[in-house]
């Protein structure tokens, strides 16, 4: 059987190492249109459930990215000038390049060496391949190779944001919220690595034709942005790798599978970064894929349905909850109106997936906080 993965980000990789380690004599080729160790944004970051899953389904390359993570437990909520920590909800982080890497080398272990700078288009022959995989991201050739059979829907997001790096170490996940002379601007930072962090900001669209980033190179906004944020960089700095302002494009396909064309991760579903769950949900496709394949003797009239059936109703509940946040931060600006202990309640309640008595088991001190200042948790 021959196989083809088109994108060699993690979600390619961990198909070509998910494939060989189920069936050793598969031909599987993987081809990214990138060169080597070129990519775009910083870190990337994985809940502690999710890194359960993964060794779960494969402890060597669990043990092999472990090391290399920022683990810490937490969220800490900035606003008004106040500083709120909600408690036991924890989060590893890496950097993007450094977890490729180490996919790379996994692959590499089993005789998979990964095409780089080879590009895939709609007029590319497939036809000596039995089966076709798109992980290959929002801009999906594969997909974009037949749209309307993948049923496609897309959307935008209003607010603009920027994926920076920063050169300093953050102790959690924060979520930073401050008045401008603009209007209303957020930060996501976390660590990835020693002294290296992500730094995403966001703001509504009039905040962003307020500040006039639109007409400045990236220099200049990075510049501007470190001066917006110096509370939170202090004597640090961002860098900037391609962080042009951008739309948060919502897609959804109702049909998984088109022939013997499949897709995975980003190139079949996106999901809000709020909720960090992008590259989980991604790996998750991979093995629920290659555990239906199994099932049914790589025969893909029933496998990939089944990978469908399998797959979509837990996406469907993560991507509800996703939209749900991303619907929060496209009006942040009025839930600021909230005092700070009310907005962090609110902000960690935002996906509908935090009732209060889940709240009460996960986050038992931000619960004593919020009971001791008379704060309900139904408010």
């Amino acid at each position: 059987m021959r196989v083809i993965i088109v994108g060699a980000g993690p979600a390619g990789l961990y198909t070509a190492i998910a494939l060989k380690r189920a069936r050793p004599d598969l031909e599987v080729r993987v081809v990214e249109q990138n060169p080597a160790d070129v990519t775009f944004g910083f870190g990337v970051v994985f809940s502690h459930q999710a890194l359960t899953f993964l060794r779960k389904d494969d402890p060597s390359t669990a043990d092999l990215i472990d090391p290399s993570m920022k683990h810490w437990s937490g969220i800490t909520v900035i606003h008004a000038g106040q500083q709120i920590t909600i408690d036991g909800i924890g989060f590893s982080g890496i950097g993007r390049l450094e977890l490729l890497q180490l996919l790379q080398h996994r692959a590499r272990a089993l005789h998979i060496e990964p095409e780089y700078g080879t590009r895939i288009d709609a007029s590319t022959d497939l036809s000596d391949f039995d089966l076709i995989i798109g992980a290959d991201g929002f801009n999906s050739a594969v997909r974009r190779s037949a749209p309307l059979n993948f049923g496609e829907e897309i959307s935008l997001l209003q607010n603009r944001f920027a994926w920076f790096g920063a050169d300093q170490e953050f102790d959690s996940l924060t979520q930073a919220f401050i008045d401008t002379p603009y209007g209303p601007m957020n930060t996501h930072h976390y660590a990835y690595a020693p002294g290296r962090a992500t730094f995403i900001i966001e703001m509504g669209n009039d905040t962003f034709e307020a500040s006039g980033f639109n007409q400045m190179s990236e220099e200049q906004y990075r510049t501007q942005c470190e001066r917006l944020f110096a509370s939170s960089l202090g004597n640090t700095h961002l860098i900037a790798n391609k962080s042009i302002w951008r739309q948060f494009p919502i897609l959804s396909c109702r049909h998984w599978f088109f022939g013997n064309r499949v897709l995975v991760g980003d190139a079949l579903h996106t999901v809000h970064f709020s909720v960090g769950s992008g590259t989980r949900l991604a790996l998750e496709d991979v093995i629920a894929l290659v555990a239906a394949l199994r099932e049914y003797d790589w025969n893909l009239t029933a496998a990939l349905p089944a990978y469908q059936a399998v797959r979509q109703p837990i996406h469907e509940k993560i991507a509800r909850a996703g939209t749900r946040s991303a619907i929060w931060y496209e009006s942040f600006g009025e839930h600021m109106r909230l005092e700070p202990w009310q907005f962090a309640l609110n902000y960690i309640r935002r996906g509908g997936r935090v009732d209060a008595q889940r709240l009460r088991d996960m986050a038992p001190g931000f619960v004593a906080d919020l009971e001791a200042k008379s704060i309900g948790l139904d408010s």
